[in-house]
């Protein structure tokens, strides 16, 4: 007569697993499945090449193919045909195998050929040497949400615009009672200041939505949207950059956005830092890259990874530097709506460098060099 010997009162242990740690007991609770139950994101696994290797339902279900249809296939299937032009899908496996993830927003293409807007995280995963064996990219279809800020967006474009045109008329009333007036009539001079602070506030208002996602961009040549930036934030200090590297690499841009973008950087270079600041504008295997490096303060290590989230100003920032520490989350979020990269490395005491890349634009268009970016 056999029998069965009795069940361990205990689970074998797992070499680096700690038995009693609140998370082991979590992940034993786990389905082994449980990325296929998810159906809010899309999880997507790929091998070393970007080939999928792995479908969940959240894939199925935003991205429209089942996973024998899709498994086997290149991941750039998912991107526009431009975008696969650029290099884009490989471009983003390097950067996540570089720096162990990348994200990027953009448009993706589902299996019917529609499009939609998506934020995209990639994930290297290694093994114990270290070397790449695949990726895990987690897709969160945002469509919605970028129609709902369209929409917004629309209706501050048409509210700027309806206000511009009387406040601008009511400007030209008052230059005509100016005429039938003393020149230095105090209430008139300041109804005069009044109508030019309005008529500003419309024209930014304007000029915030007109910079927005997909708006205006236009082709233009890299070093003079850098240059511009210089000239935007230190118009009377130009001696205090040093101007290194300046290739005219052609792109497609927000001009006006991302000039900001590369501004908002730069005034952060002379915030924390007193000496000269770098600037250099060059081509890389990702794209277009604007790199501003200063020899200040430096950021904290540990601020690395949440510096570019709203609000966060990092440990070594001391009131009277002023800002609300959205300076560089917004720098993040023009890049991104390029489909570029932020890259920020810093050593405490000596400095922080910050580069900007979006993708290069076509050679099949002539870059107009326009003037009003500089």
């Amino acid at each position: 007569m056999s029998t069965v010997p009795d069940e361990p009162s205990t689970l074998p242990a797992t070499p680096g697993v700690i038995p009693d740690h609140p998370l082991t007991s979590i992940r034993r609770s786990i389905p082994r499945d449980w990325d296929e139950q998810v159906d809010l994101f899309a999880i997507v696994k790929l091998d070393s090449g970007g080939f999928v290797r792995g479908w969940n339902l959240g894939a199925e279900l935003i991205k429209g193919y089942t996973e024998d249809e899709i498994l086997g296939s290149h991941f750039s299937r998912f991107y526009r045909e431009e975008a696969q032009r650029r290099g884009v899908p490989d471009q983003l496996l390097a950067a996540a195998q570089r720096d162990g993830h990348v994200e990027d927003t953009g448009w993706r293409v589902r299996s019917d050929g529609t499009e939609f807007w998506a934020r995209v995280t990639i994930s290297a995963i290694r093994n114990d040497q270290g070397q790449v064996l695949g990726f895990v990219k987690i897709v969160r279809d945002l469509t919605s949400e970028k129609q709902a800020a369209d929409e917004r967006a629309s209706l501050q474009r048409t509210f700027a615009h309806d206000l511009l045109s009387p406040v601008t008329a009511l400007r030209g009333y008052l230059d005509l009672i100016a005429e039938e007036l003393p020149p230095d009539h105090r209430l008139l001079r300041l109804a005069g200041d009044a109508s030019d602070h309005i008529v500003a506030m419309a024209q930014a208002l304007m000029a915030d939505v007109t910079s927005s996602t997909e708006r205006g961009r236009r082709r233009a040549t890299l070093d003079l949207v850098a240059r511009g930036a210089v000239a935007l934030v230190l118009p009377g200090e130009l001696g205090r950059v040093r101007f290194g590297t300046m290739d005219a690499i052609p792109v497609r841009a927000d001009v006006l956005g991302l000039r900001r973008a590369i501004a908002n950087v730069l005034e952060n270079a002379a915030k924390y830092s007193d000496d000269v600041i770098e600037l250099d504008a060059f081509e890389t295997d990702e794209g277009a890259a604007v790199r501003v490096r200063d020899h200040g303060r430096g950021i904290h290590p540990d601020d690395l990874a949440t510096i570019v989230e709203e609000g966060r100003r990092g440990r070594f920032a001391v009131t009277t530097d002023g800002g609300q520490g959205i300076g560089l989350s917004s720098v993040h979020r023009v890049v991104a709506e390029h489909g570029g990269s932020l890259r920020i490395t810093s050593t405490p005491g000596e400095g922080t460098t910050v580069t900007l890349t979006i993708p290069r634009a076509d050679d099949d268009e002539p870059v107009v060099r326009d003037d009003s970016i500089d």
